[in-house]
């Protein structure tokens, strides 16, 4: 039979699991998710155009591209978020100039803005003739991405983006502007709701 002594120090490591409980129970989600610079999220990749991804031109495929444009997309918005991701939308696609059979073709990317759990990257696409070493600046695309928790598969927070170029809080700016565009397509102008 366990003397007082026992007794109190059961009664106290009870009371102290409780306590413990209680306080676990009380305490917010960390919320406060450290902030990082655009340059975690720079990514970049790099392909050559082989027959099989052309048209009967010789031309990469618009589809290949799109593709290719998102995978490397995606690269940025891991990097950023240390989670997966999902894409939610392809704002904008310009194809300036055609990419040719037996070229190389560069992927660059990068978050331009982080909302609540989605983020927009911007990737930028260059072919490079590599015989002559002439480039050019082939395709421009925003698509937005979602962190999705790996264990619950829900959308999760992701962190704020640390702006320190000019030209970061330029592409800041511009980010919100086409969301705003977004969001009114999405759930038209008179609806108010965020992503």
């Amino acid at each position: 039979m366990p003397g007082p002594r026992e007794a109190e120090d059961a009664r106290d490591r009870k009371m102290k699991k409780r306590m413990k409980r209680k306080n676990e129970s009380k305490r917010e989600p960390e919320t406060e998710l450290r902030g990082k610079p655009v340059s975690v999220s720079r990514s970049e990749m790099t392909e050559i155009v082989l027959p099989a991804q052309t048209n009967p031109l010789g031309k990469l495929l618009g589809g290949q591209v799109m593709h290719l444009v998102d995978m490397a997309g995606a690269l940025a918005a891991h990097r950023h978020s240390n989670s997966y991701v999902v894409t939610a939308s392809v704002d904008y696609i310009d194809f300036r100039n055609p990419v040719n059979l037996g070229e190389i073709v560069n992927f660059k990317s990068q978050v331009n803005r982080v909302f609540h759990t989605s983020m927009e990257v911007g990737v930028e696409v260059y072919s490079e003739n590599a015989m002559t070493g002439e480039r050019k600046h082939t395709t421009t695309a925003y698509v937005t991405f979602v962190a999705i928790d790996e264990h619950t598969r829900k959308p999760k927070m992701v962190p704020p983006l640390i702006l320190k170029t000019a030209e970061e809080r330029r592409r800041f700016r511009e980010a919100a502007e086409r969301r705003k565009t977004r969001l009114a397509l999405r759930y038209g102008t008179d609806r108010k709701r965020g992503e």
